[in-house]
């Protein structure tokens, strides 16, 4: 099997495994980055949700042979450390999670969509399109705008 280098929250790392690998399976399975969630396998549910050089993107879709070379960040690169990023204070302040298993997906989408747009509006929230079976989008959508105002 060929091996394929990329960053992971900052650590240089190599897999070997087959081109049309999952980076998921990649990510859990080979390294135990198990931040990321297994959902549907099909880049609809977005639980897996992690960045790509800065931009979201659904492991569970993207095989590991397309981020040779890259930067892949997940939930667990996101803190500084002990200081939480503001989403995830937020996230906290607000008492978002209930079953938690979408959450880390939930919390890098919100990562994304600040990183374009400093104040976004009810509609740009709502586009995100991770899925949360507790129903939790108000709580989420208060999170986004209180993690807005403190970046």
């Amino acid at each position: 099997m060929p091996n394929y280098t990329f960053t992971v929250n900052g650590r240089e790392v190599t897999v070997d495994a087959p081109a049309d690998l999952p980076t998921l399976w990649a990510l859990r399975d080979k390294l135990g980055v198990t931040g990321p969630k297994y959902g549907c396998g099909i880049d609809v549910c977005k639980a897996c949700t992690s960045h790509l050089d800065g931009e979201a993107f659904n492991p569970c879709a993207t095989p590991v042979s397309e981020v040779e070379g890259r930067e892949v960040t997940t939930i667990e690169g996101l803190a500084d450390g002990d200081e939480l990023h503001p989403v995830q204070e937020a996230w906290l302040e607000q008492d978002v999670a209930q079953c938690g298993y979408c959450q880390p997906g939930q919390i890098m989408a919100a990562v994304a969509l600040l990183k374009r747009t400093s104040n976004p509006t009810d509609e740009e929230i709502d586009a995100i399109e991770n899925v949360c079976r507790c129903g939790s989008y108000f709580r989420i959508r208060e999170a986004i705008k209180s993690a807005a105002e403190k970046m």
